[in-house]
């Protein structure tokens, strides 16, 4: 037999906790547990959306930072921070083997290209990249990875980035970090469209 008890709902009005006992056949004992439950209430739904919205986006600004903090101190010994493995990461894809153009790399991590700049000129300055002139545009830079650079990358920071993503993602089984793809994709394109309708893209490479 199982039964159900709404105990109260939270001061959010977005939580309802539900207790939860279920008796076995033949046997007197209760097993109880309790549970929280989503709901939206018919008088506040907008209300209820935004608090949630609200909670949403504070989460992924608070997961940015610890991404930066925890993701940095991971390859401390390597000199690299995340803005800077992101780079070097953008620069290993098979499809980026010749290099990037400022413009392209600059769209692909969804930065500026001035904020770019300065974290080129660093790295550049480290030996991990360098500019060459574009065999298409010679007035044109790519961005290409130096030796020590894909060193650094392939044989020292791999295996700690992989270590770093194995304890950030504790007890995420493998449908967990699809769906959180999936909306995560989501959310970039509806924030892609908002970018673009307040500001068009008229970069030039």
């Amino acid at each position: 037999m199982l039964c159900v008890n709404i105990l109260n709902f939270l001061k959010s009005n977005i939580c309802q906790r539900v207790g939860v006992y279920y008796v076995k056949r033949n046997s007197s004992r209760k097993h109880f547990f309790e549970q929280f439950i989503m709901v939206y209430p018919k008088y506040s739904n907008n209300l209820a959306r935004m608090e949630l919205a609200n909670r949403l986006f504070f989460r992924l600004y608070q997961c940015a930072n610890m991404l930066h903090k925890t993701g940095s101190r991971a390859l401390e010994k390597e000199g690299l921070t995340t803005q800077q493995w992101a780079v070097l990461g953008a620069l290993s894809r098979p499809e980026a083997e010749g290099g990037m153009s400022v413009g392209d790399l600059a769209r692909y991590l969804k930065v500026s290209r001035q904020n770019l700049s300065g974290l080129i000129g660093r790295m550049e300055r480290d030996g991990h990249i360098e500019l060459r002139a574009d065999t298409r545009d010679r007035r044109a830079k790519r961005v290409t990875m130096t030796k020590n650079g894909r060193k650094v990358w392939e044989k020292d920071a791999q295996p700690k980035i992989r270590a770093y993503y194995d304890s950030a993602l504790t007890d995420f089984s493998t449908g967990d970090l699809t769906h959180t793809l999936h909306y995560l994709m989501k959310l970039l394109g509806n924030m892609e469209e908002i970018d673009q309708s307040i500001e068009p893209n008229t970069e030039t490479e």
